[in-house]
């Protein structure tokens, strides 16, 4: 599922960080089965297949989806817009553990990167306590 066994994402001491990075190519929807899982922010009213099997991915491994979390404009959320400059989408996604979900304070995209790509940076921003 998604390219993640089941093994991988837990043979560590509980007490570790756990955090998922990546362009997941999926769209997370605003469905309120999930809403605890995925927040009310996100950029996708309707989700695909892909986004359905990441938030049933983030419930069975109690993640939270924190890239669909934070109240920001449209502008701070897609990350990626095809050549046409029309379409905007939110593909890529950061999940993060019960224990590390009050850390991270806020995700969002900028767009002012020079990455020679079409997809946008993500940036996360942590809390201070460490402990």
């Amino acid at each position: 599922m998604l390219g993640i066994r089941a093994g991988f994402i837990y043979p560590f001491p509980k007490y570790h960080a756990t955090f998922l990075l990546g362009d997941f190519n999926t769209k997370v929807g605003t469905e309120n089965i999930f809403k605890p899982t995925i927040g009310n922010e996100s950029l996708n009213q309707d989700g695909n297949d892909k986004g359905v099997r990441i938030e049933k991915f983030a419930i069975s491994k109690n993640l939270f989806v924190k890239s669909t979390m934070f109240p920001h404009r449209n502008i701070h959320k897609y990350i990626w817009s095809p050549a046409d400059g029309k379409t905007h989408n939110q593909i890529g996604h950061i999940l993060t553990n019960r224990r590390w979900n009050s850390s991270i304070l806020d995700v969002r995209s900028c767009k002012g990167a020079d990455c020679d790509t079409d997809h946008c940076l993500v940036l996360q921003e942590f809390g201070k306590n460490w402990q």
